[in-house]
């Protein structure tokens, strides 16, 4: 299981010397729910993803992308067509890309 994100996460609690509880009451949910989040058994929500980039001052887009990661692996972690799925779903999003810049 991906859990890129998690991972990330309790490397920077550890890092800025925060215990499980001190984060969780910062962010308003539960000391059991962040160690869920940590260990990749339970998904942050999106807005959750940002208050964990405002707490411990790093890069939104960091953490937002170790987020989406991970959502994206779970959609297609079981696939046998998996890359050959992601590279198609990348060839749209430059596609959109393109035609939204003209």
């Amino acid at each position: 299981m991906a859990n890129q994100f998690g991972i990330k996460i309790k490397e920077l609690r550890e890092a800025n010397n925060l215990l499980q509880r001190q984060v969780a009451s910062q962010l308003e949910i539960d000391t059991p729910m962040l160690s869920k989040i940590e260990r990749g058994e339970r998904k942050a929500k999106k807005e959750q993803v940002v208050l964990f980039a405002d707490l411990y001052k790093v890069n939104r887009d960091e953490l937002l992308t170790l987020w989406l990661a991970d959502q994206l692996y779970d959609v297609v972690k079981d696939e046998d067509m998996a890359f050959k799925a992601m590279d198609a779903a990348q060839e749209s999003l430059k596609s959109q890309k393109k035609r939204t810049k003209k």
